[in-house]
């Protein structure tokens, strides 16, 4: 997909702070400090998009991100970072839980795993609540720059292993060659074509995740 324009617009820490638009949304969640803010600046090609940092746990709001003019990324509160406090840590999943339950403009979740370790109980929870909320969702395995390029294949099946999916359904990405990129973009444009109303897919049979 071809980037013309993208830019900030707001952060919520509620559902009432959410943009009324009805744009399409794709949504971006993962552990903290797994490159989630890198990719996203990556893939629309403006390096101070969204924030990055050295320290985890920075993103503390629904980020929106308006791309073309024609739909948002939303960049997600990282989870599993254990030096904030538990008050904060529940505030964020209740944010997140609502944002995913209730959002009728979102199309879909792009969930962010750190290429160079297994996937943890915590991601491991989250594709296990993608599944039974029947949000559809693409696996991204990022900074596969630092794996050695001999090792990117075993680093997908280690991944594919432990959620349970096909290797195919695994995607590898590097924010230093662009490798993945045009893979990444092809599975966020297959969410924003979706035509399905959220909330129904699961009353339909049709709860499936990380197709």
């Amino acid at each position: 997909m071809k980037v013309s324009s993208a830019r900030y617009v707001t952060s919520a820490v509620d559902l009432q702070g959410l943009p009324n638009s009805g744009l399409p949304e794709v949504a971006f969640a993962g552990r903290s400090n797994v490159g989630k803010s890198s990719l996203i600046n990556c893939l629309v090609g403006v390096k101070t998009l969204s924030y990055t940092s050295s320290t985890p746990g920075r993103t503390r709001c629904l980020n929106f991100y308006l791309i073309n003019s024609s739909f948002y990324f939303v960049d997600l509160p990282g989870y599993g970072y254990a030096k904030v406090s538990k008050e904060m840590r529940s505030s964020f999943r209740g944010m997140v839980e609502s944002y995913l339950c209730a959002r009728r403009q979102l199309r879909g979740l792009v969930m962010i795993l750190d290429g160079r370790h297994p996937p943890m109980a915590s991601d491991l929870a989250l594709k296990d609540w993608l599944m039974h909320k029947g949000l559809p969702c693409r696996v991204v395995l990022t900074k596969m720059d630092k794996v050695r390029k001999g090792e990117w294949v075993e680093s997908q099946k280690r991944a594919a292993s432990s959620l349970g999916l096909d290797k195919d359904k695994i995607l590898l990405f590097s924010t230093t060659s662009g490798s993945g990129k045009k893979e990444v973009w092809q599975a966020i444009g297959h969410m924003l074509q979706e035509n399905e109303v959220r909330g129904t897919r699961k009353d339909e049979g049709r709860a499936t995740v990380c197709r």
